[in-house]
């Protein structure tokens, strides 16, 4: 399995913790566009220092940058045999670009309906002190600590229809794209953490 490997699936879908599953199953370097963006910017390369005018004037950083930073990281060592990528790409333009500069072996999306999207994102509860995430349904936390407990501000319901809304329009039909050439595999993202990793094991066993 020489390629790499394309993880995705709506916010809130668990897509982290996965990854590190399939980061263990096959020794690809996990990428986040993220990471390399503050990484670069951070360092002063010549792409960091672009992309940074773009950051501080409030604007989304161009796909070829990002492409470029990613081009950089694949010529590191540890990248040789593909890495996986977790959020990346969004949309097909940049599904094509990626398609130039590495192999795509295998595409892993986790489907969850967003319903259920909308109750783990608003439920979720952060205690302040110590940065532990409990959920009002899933993980309550110890009744001594519910006074201290805060939502974060984008956790709201309105927000997180927002970010489904641009998920399908921009990034669901990467799941068609990636399908047309076979190598997409859809997991059930609605079950145990347990049950869903089971499946993602799974499914990167079968690539």
């Amino acid at each position: 399995m020489m390629g790499s490997i394309v993880l995705f699936g709506p916010p809130g879908a668990g897509k982290g913790t996965q990854a590190e599953i399939i980061v263990e199953m096959t020794g690809k370097p996990q990428i986040s566009t993220g990471d390399m963006l503050r990484s670069a910017v951070s360092q002063g390369t010549e792409l960091g220092l672009e992309a940074r005018e773009y950051m501080e004037a409030g604007k989304l950083v161009p796909d070829q940058v990002i492409i470029g930073l990613i081009k950089d990281r694949l010529s590191e060592s540890d990248a040789s045999n593909g890495v996986l990528f977790d959020g990346f790409p969004r949309t097909i333009p940049q599904a094509e670009a990626l398609s130039e500069i590495t192999e795509v072996s295998a595409v892993i999306s986790i489907a969850v309906p967003d319903e259920d999207i909308v109750n783990r994102i608003v439920g979720r509860r952060m205690d302040p002190e110590t940065g532990e995430i409990y959920h009002v349904s899933f993980k309550p936390p110890p009744p001594e600590l519910s006074n201290r407990l805060v939502q974060r501000k984008d956790d709201n319901e309105e927000t997180v229809r927002m970010r489904l809304a641009a998920y399908h329009n921009q990034t669901k039909p990467l799941g068609d794209w990636y399908g047309n050439m076979g190598i997409l595999s859809t997991v059930d993202g609605t079950g145990t953490i347990q049950e869903v990793s089971q499946s993602v094991a799974n499914a990167v066993r079968n690539l």
